[in-house]
């Protein structure tokens, strides 16, 4: 792994050695640099609270409980990809009941070529996540200068007199001449009124 390439981190949720020992040979060797093994969904559920995880395997069934809907729970969440083991019997149920939801299911025994593309998936789908975050983050931002930029314009109108495009025009011209972004000359001017 490249120092280009994102560092993720892994939630495992399984009672079964067989499948611990090859989800954590196949998480180090692609590059995952930090692996949580738990063996119940109490434990998953506390280790899901304490910090935000990229991947999560849940092997079911799990001792105290299927983990579906921790699975659905997880997915729910922002930025973490989940990859759920049925048993074959199971696997038709649980991928309807899960698909829906985002959640990525598997028919176990799964082959480690299977569990391989499986991890590819998951690393696509994360950095899909992380993308859509940061588009999200930028449009907030962008919200929050236009709100910002109108409470400067009503002062403007309040405390000098200008109609709205006037005030408009004043911000963006205080900017350019300043070099700075609207969002600044804005706040300076909101700031400004509250003295």
């Amino acid at each position: 792994m490249d120092d280009t390439e994102s560092m993720y981190a892994a939630l495992i949720v399984s009672a079964a050695k067989q499948m611990n020992e090859t989800l954590l040979a196949l998480l180090r060797e692609s590059g995952v640099t930090e692996t949580r093994l738990v063996s119940d969904v109490a434990a998953a559920k506390r280790a899901a609270a304490e910090r935000e995880y990229d991947f999560v395997f849940v092997n079911s069934p799990l001792p105290d409980d299927t983990g579906v809907r921790f699975a659905i729970d997880l997915c729910a969440s922002a930025g973490t990809v989940v990859l759920f083991f049925a048993r074959a019997e199971l696997y038709e149920d649980a991928d309807l009941k899960l698909g829906r939801h985002g959640v990525f299911t598997v028919s176990k025994p799964a082959p480690r070529s299977t569990m391989t593309a499986a991890l590819s998936w998951m690393r696509s789908a994360r950095e899909r996540l992380r993308g859509s975050a940061t588009k999200t983050f930028t449009l907030e931002e962008k919200m929050e200068e236009i709100r910002l930029v109108n409470r400067a314009k009503w002062v403007l109108i309040g405390e000098r007199g200008m109609d709205e495009a006037e005030a408009h025009r004043y911000i963006e011209k205080q900017a350019m001449d300043r070099c700075v972004p609207k969002k600044t000359v804005a706040a300076e001017i909101v700031r400004g009124a509250r003295k």
